[in-house]
């Protein structure tokens, strides 16, 4: 296999992780934010969920479809014994962690916030994520195997021929396109805890391994048709926009998330695939300020909301709050305490902090 590292795909996780950090935020604006378990601003930024509509059909897409492509990086030297270990280790300990002493404070602080009974409830909250992403490592895993012992088989000839073609991705999505249609999803963006998001999360799973394990070949092509796909996602868009209220028939919205998604790759490998010590300290770093930023956006609106100003400064202070914030929290606490590494999917030998990312290894 090759062995080269992708410090494209390591620069995309770290973006996509912090647009969905912006994207809950932007919830928090919405009048409607409480009815999906989030605290809500009394002075709404309506406008503000125009961009962010652009954003919630490929948000959780690219991170099921890295998260693959992780897998790929992480089988070259393991077998499957030690990938599962490894996987156990880095997704399901913290995923089991998080359900009994992270999502339950930030509900705790939904509860305060609202002056509500406080009470204690495990629960997976935002951590739905990485349940779905171990559940498909056991399910696939037989078979990534079988394809990896395979690579001269007639399967990855068949797989170099169809990605060589700009419409080779456009035809991958025509299964996300019918998942849209057999699921029926009422809401297509919502995804956590749905079977919508259970099925479309496998399949861009698989795809992502498939895409880096078919070499070069998926790369050049989304390299070279970026804008095509760019410019195909934003039609897509401005037709969801104008014509369905934001809210378009399912198949439509899943071409669409795909599109952004291959042009999205395709910028990221174009100007994106350079080795950088900011990129080794942030690859780290996003795992766990993931886990934890639901907390601390929640804290931050309890203190920032109270002071009178205008909204748009307080969707700015609840922004900054929440990145500086979680960043010293890994900083200071979550990477120099050796017990709490683990816990957030990091390695608890301190001296062997290397620059990786957590959910894919390309070691």
């Amino acid at each position: 296999m090759k062995t080269d590292r992708r410090h494209d795909i390591d620069w995309l996780r770290v973006i996509t992780i912090a647009l969905l950090l912006i994207y809950h935020i932007a919830i928090i604006f919405q009048p409607w934010a409480m009815f999906v378990g989030f605290v809500r601003s009394e002075r709404p930024l309506e406008n503000l969920w125009v961009p962010m509509t652009m954003l919630n059909v490929w948000r959780i897409p690219i991170l099921f479809f890295v998260s693959g492509m992780g897998l790929y990086f992480a089988m070259r030297k393991r077998n499957w014994k030690q990938l599962i270990g490894e996987r156990t280790r880095r997704i399901l300990v913290p995923f089991l962690f998080g359900i009994v002493a992270i999502a339950p404070l930030h509900i705790y602080l939904f509860q305060a916030f609202y002056k509500l009974p406080l009470g204690y409830y495990p629960h997976m909250g935002h951590l739905w994520f990485l349940g779905n992403i171990f559940a498909y490592v056991l399910l696939f895993l037989p078979v990534f195997y079988l394809l990896k012992n395979r690579e001269g088989g007639k399967f990855k000839k068949l797989l170099d021929k169809v990605f060589s073609n700009p419409m080779g991705p456009l035809l991958i999505s025509l299964v996300f396109m019918l998942e849209a249609f057999l699921v029926k999803p009422q809401i297509y963006s919502l995804y956590a805890e749905t079977w919508h998001g259970l099925f479309l999360g496998a399949l861009a799973f698989f795809f992502g391994y498939l895409f880096v394990y078919s070499g070069p070949y998926f790369w050049n092509t989304v390299k070279k048709w970026k804008w095509g796909y760019l410019v195909l996602a934003l039609g897509l868009y401005i037709l969801r926009y104008a014509a369905f209220n934001l809210e378009a028939p399912g198949y439509l919205m899943a071409l669409e998330s795909n599109c952004w998604i291959f042009g999205v790759f395709g910028l990221g490998y174009t100007y994106l695939n350079k080795p950088s010590k900011v990129l080794g300290y942030l690859s780290q770093a996003a795992y766990p300020v993931y886990i934890i930023h639901m907390i601390v956006m929640y804290l931050g609106a309890y203190l920032i909301l109270r002071i009178p100003m205008n909204p748009m400064l307080q969707f700015l202070g609840v922004t900054v709050f929440t990145f500086a914030v979680c960043y010293l929290l890994y900083e200071f606490l979550i990477r120099r305490i050796w017990f709490l590494r683990p816990l957030f999917g990091l390695k608890s030998n301190r001296t062997k902090d290397k620059k990786e990312p957590i959910l894919f290894k390309q070691s």
